[in-house]
């Protein structure tokens, strides 16, 4: 879940399918001999599933269009607001920024920052964006890599930390220490999703900090359309990309693992989280973006072509025109 990442509303999305690169593939059958061809683009031919919310997952599917594949955006899981109990949980925990209680705030998804802000007006900061910058002035700010660093700083907030590998092993390797023996430990509030794994509660304790959990939002799964079921089982995708060990769980459990798909993650967690769900990730993406996401799959196309032919884009149907209710 990365995301691995949407308000909790739900409303009617189409599965998105973008099959340029399919039809000028078939355009290019039907010139006549000698007629000259453009070079081939980088993904040529290829398919890629793309297990995102079409909001989240747009972006990268026109890079793969305009890289010369075909892309199908089918989210496997989402985000979901918390429960009321949750909600008055974080409510209080962001509250404590406003009393000087709290020396950092690790972040460790963009997701997480929305919640933020909604907490923060919700807890009398006043209305706008950066409501949370003016209640959270004596805290300090972590950020587990870029995107939720930018996150962070288009809400006014200065981040003070962003881990170079992009995880909460990287976080902690960066994190500074313990100033001076202080008591009470100096408290640090961990805004989660409700399947984070403690690597960060743990590590931190272990350096002399007081973590302080709270759950923002909730992953939910969605069942994989039908149409994308059959056409991973009858081998019609050439690659898949992961965002979050949620969706490389999902990924394994829905579809499940195939030799002749070239899997991309989207950092080490992810990639973790696949291989122990049997997927062998081809690689890795350097950055946590899209951009980064492109570039891993130009890397797995390489290793994936280099000696072998690739099989021709196929079909999926009515894919396009069905419709499916998601939470985006």
């Amino acid at each position: 879940m990365s995301g691995a990442e949407a308000r909790g509303g739900r409303e009617e999305t189409g599965l998105q399918k973008t099959a340029a690169a399919g039809r000028a593939s078939h355009d290019d059958e039907l010139q006549p001999a000698g007629t000259p061809t453009s070079p081939a683009l980088p993904l040529d031919g290829w398919r890629v599933l793309i297990p995102r919310a079409p909001g989240r997952g747009a972006g990268l599917a026109r890079l793969v269009e305009q890289a010369g594949g075909s892309a199908v955006v089918a989210p496997l899981v989402s985000r979901a607001d918390i429960g009321d109990d949750d909600r008055a949980v974080l409510d209080g925990a962001v509250a404590s920024l406003r009393d000087g209680d709290v020396a950092w705030v690790a972040v460790t998804s963009v997701n997480a920052v929305d919640e933020l802000v909604a907490s923060a007006a919700r807890v009398d900061a006043g209305p706008g964006p950066e409501a949370l910058a003016r209640l959270a002035r004596g805290a300090r700010w972590a950020a587990v890599g870029p995107a939720t660093a930018r996150a962070l700083a288009a809400v006014g907030i200065t981040v003070d930390l962003v881990a170079t590998e992009n995880s909460a092993v990287g976080l902690l390797a960066e994190w500074p220490e313990v100033e001076r023996e202080t008591s009470p430990a100096p408290r640090v509030l961990l805004p989660l999703g409700d399947l984070a794994r403690p690597t960060l509660e743990t590590g931190l304790r272990e350096r002399g900090f007081e973590p302080v959990r709270v759950t923002t939002y909730r992953t939910v799964s969605h069942a994989a359309p039908p149409e994308v079921v059959s056409a991973w089982r009858d081998g019609h995708f050439d690659a898949v990309v992961l965002t979050s060990g949620s969706v490389a769980r999902e990924v394994a459990g829905q579809l499940g693992p195939r030799e002749d798909v070239s899997v991309v993650a989207i950092g080490e967690p992810t990639r973790r989280a696949a291989s122990e769900t049997g997927q062998e990730v081809a690689a890795v993406a350097q950055t946590a973006d899209d951009d980064g996401l492109l570039a891993a799959l130009f890397e797995a196309w390489a290793t994936r072509t280099a000696g072998s032919s690739r099989h021709s884009p196929h079909d999926l149907g009515d894919a396009s025109a069905s419709t499916h209710p998601q939470t985006t």
